[in-house]
């Protein structure tokens, strides 16, 4: 990992960090968010971090996700923007792909934009 530029260490981090979180501590997430910070889910907005946290908190699924492949960029302010490709297994439902971009503050570890869907409705 060593080799990789900064920004795809801190971001491959950052995601590992995020999903550990989600699927096991998920009420811990609101770590990582701010009052700016805003949440698209589903096609659904959030905005600030009570609002993202309880929407997240409100999920009462039992998740594992598996990352398939995840890229990661800096921006010209410094930040870093995430793409993660994966499936979702929740509770007893089959397994689902998944997306989810983010843009997460230099190296503090904060996400101030998170989009994600699922990729079984938007097909065709």
């Amino acid at each position: 990992m060593g080799d990789k530029p900064i920004w795809e260490q801190m971001g491959s981090s950052f995601i590992q960090h995020y999903y550990q979180l989600f699927d096991n501590l998920r009420t811990q997430l609101g770590t990582i968010y701010i009052d700016a910070s805003c949440l698209m889910w589903e096609g659904q907005q959030f905005q600030g971090k009570a609002a993202i946290v309880e929407k997240l908190s409100s999920l009462l699924l039992d998740t594992q996700h598996s990352i398939t492949a995840q890229d990661h960029q800096p921006t010209p302010d410094s930040c870093i923007i995430s793409m993660v490709v994966g499936q979702l297994k929740a509770d007893e439902d089959s397994i689902m792909g998944s997306t989810r971009s983010s843009i997460n503050i230099d190296d503090a570890w904060v996400c101030t934009n998170d989009m994600f869907r699922l990729a079984l409705y938007n097909f065709g």
